[in-house]
């Protein structure tokens, strides 16, 4: 994966949801590179199993383009949350992901597990693409969908955003990996900066933390 030394500052944390989970920058050396790096990314998460993954795009044009890439991964079980969706499909989509946490927070926190009921697929990480505009509105009553790991394929420009991403997307000890080009590096200090939560860089050995 390609990656650059980004100076970023650690300040204190400040609220009980990012004090558990844990925040890191991909810095990638282009723009162009920037699928590729994702790509390798989830050939090393993604095996991981049972994982629980979630995608923020900022733009349906890349939201596409992450799942035109990635559907046929047959390590990684791929949902997708657009506008267009239909309502009970979107909450069949919530629901399933749902369980998969359930199911991950049994295994990995509780430490018990059944003898695998439903094959090999349920092996596989289970990812979900979305973007800012479908994210689940907890306002209406949906539920948080709490995936173990938040890829910020896109980086939000406002902090507001980013810790909407978190309060939606991201269980409590999850983890957060912010994928950064150029000069989002600015931007990524300030989300870093005015939200108090420390951003440090990705270590090579992801597994390790997840």
């Amino acid at each position: 994966m390609a990656m650059d030394a980004v100076e970023a500052p650690v300040p204190p944390l400040q609220n009980s949801h990012s004090s558990q989970s844990r925040h890191f920058y991909l810095a990638v050396d282009r723009l162009q590179f920037k699928m590729e790096t994702l790509k390798d990314l989830l050939g090393l998460v993604g095996r991981r199993p049972r994982l629980p993954i979630v995608v923020c795009c900022s733009t349906r044009d890349e939201l596409d383009s992450v799942c035109s890439t990635f559907s046929s991964l047959p390590f990684i079980s791929l949902s997708v949350l657009y506008s267009d969706l239909a309502e009970a499909e979107r909450a069949l989509i919530l629901e399933k992901f749902q369980q998969v946490t359930a199911r991950w927070n049994q295994v990995y926190h509780v430490g018990t597990e059944n003898e695998d009921e439903d094959g090999k697929d349920e092996q596989r990480s289970h990812m979900i693409v979305v973007t800012d505009a479908c994210l689940p509105v907890l306002a209406s009553g949906e539920s948080p969908v709490s995936g173990h790991l938040l890829i910020n394929y896109e980086l939000p420009t406002k902090k507001e955003t980013y810790m909407r991403r978190m309060a939606t997307c991201l269980a409590a000890d999850g983890v957060v990996i912010n994928m950064v080009v150029g000069g989002e590096v600015v931007t990524l200090k300030s989300i870093e900066e005015s939200s108090g939560i420390g951003i440090q860089e990705m270590p090579m050995q992801i597994l390790d933390i997840l």
